[in-house]
């Protein structure tokens, strides 16, 4: 699924979505999905790319996520766990993207007050103490610095420009640590891998100190 594919005829399945290549005359490669097609002339043994990338959909910045139950942190206390998260997905050759799409339904919700709130993607997950098996995942690290219980519903990650992380069959999300402090989580996208040995798309850059003021 994810990572490279050698430019011969074959079946590309990701999730709902399949890429059909099918070799030509001349060293050339059909490339169709869905409605979309496109002709790729072979170069010296370049491979198609299939990666994962962030769920921006019509441009957003930023991802929420509903958790289906609301975590409740005791004080000075912490909680690691995953979630399920939506991803998209680019293919490229070398550095030219030929294909994006978006995998499963796409979902938006306003984040913010009604006359000056922003669109986000939106998603309601389980909080999963172990990883779930769903295609795209964020592991998060939610710590409670204060001497109070406290709650969290949902968690606002800012990922315009973030990187992504990949085995063959799932994407990931950077690790985010969500800390609650007084009345405004803050949100930190690490850019840094969630677990060892995945492969890497982006600089890994950190995108840090979101507070969620809604």
């Amino acid at each position: 699924m994810f990572g490279e594919h050698e430019l011969k005829t074959q079946f590309i399945k990701i999730a709902d979505k399949k890429i059909h290549l099918l070799e030509d005359k001349g060293g050339l490669v059909r490339y169709r999905r869905e409605e979309f097609e496109a002709i790729i002339k072979k170069n010296n043994g370049e491979k198609l790319r299939v990666l994962p990338a962030p769920a921006l959909g019509y441009g957003v910045r930023l991802l929420m996520i509903k958790f289906r139950e609301p975590l409740v942190i005791p004080p000075k206390d912490a909680i690691a766990g995953f979630v399920e998260a939506p991803v998209e997905v680019d293919v490229k050759i070398g550095d030219l993207t030929i294909d994006h799409f978006i995998l499963g339904r796409e979902k938006y919700a306003l984040y913010g007050a009604i006359e000056a709130g922003v669109i986000c993607r939106y998603h309601v997950s389980p909080f999963y103490t172990e990883e779930p098996e769903a295609i795209g995942v964020a592991k998060l690290i939610v710590s409670n610095p204060s001497p109070e219980w406290k709650s969290l519903e949902r968690v606002v990650v800012p990922i315009k420009g973030t990187s992504m992380y990949y085995e063959k069959t799932k994407a990931y999300y950077p690790l985010l640590l969500v800390t609650l402090k007084n009345h405004s989580p803050e949100v930190n996208n690490t850019g840094r891998p969630p677990k060892e040995g995945l492969n890497a798309v982006g600089k890994g850059l950190s995108l840090p100190n979101f507070l969620m003021r809604w």
